[in-house]
């Protein structure tokens, strides 16, 4: 059975990854690769791909990984309706109660103004 999956690349703190398609008893890093169908650097989200390449390995039972499922869909290749494409991950905090956000908020008094003195408009008189 054939993957499509990605293989990291790159040099340390940096990753690239090839988008390949190998056998799927097969480490992704121990070589083997069918077909090497695209790249994809995480940093600058720039992906170059072969279409035609990933539609032919889907048409013929390539299964392709979770996260590769997700890039494909997103740049408009037709994914068979038996790949599954893994659901957006929300978002919990731990201790939700514990954020400062979510704590009640003290009232504070309200600010005394004091009362500015008022000094009488100089009135200026036209004599004519």
């Amino acid at each position: 059975m054939l993957a499509i999956r990605m293989q990291r690349n790159g040099r340390s703190h940096y990753p690239t990854y090839r988008i390949v398609v190998q056998e799927s008893q097969r480490h992704p890093l121990s070589g083997r690769i069918v077909a090497m169908v695209g790249n994809y650097n995480p940093a600058t989200k720039a992906l170059t791909l072969d279409k035609k390449a990933v539609e032919k390995y889907l048409s013929n039972g390539a299964q392709p990984s979770s996260r590769v499922a997700l890039i494909l869909k997103k740049n408009g290749v037709k994914l068979p309706k038996w790949v599954k494409v893994a659901p957006a991950k929300k978002k919990t905090a731990k201790h939700a109660d514990k954020l400062r956000k979510n704590q009640p908020k003290e009232e504070t008094p309200a600010p005394v103004e004091e009362a500015a003195e008022e000094t009488p408009a100089e009135e200026t008189t036209t004599e004519a």
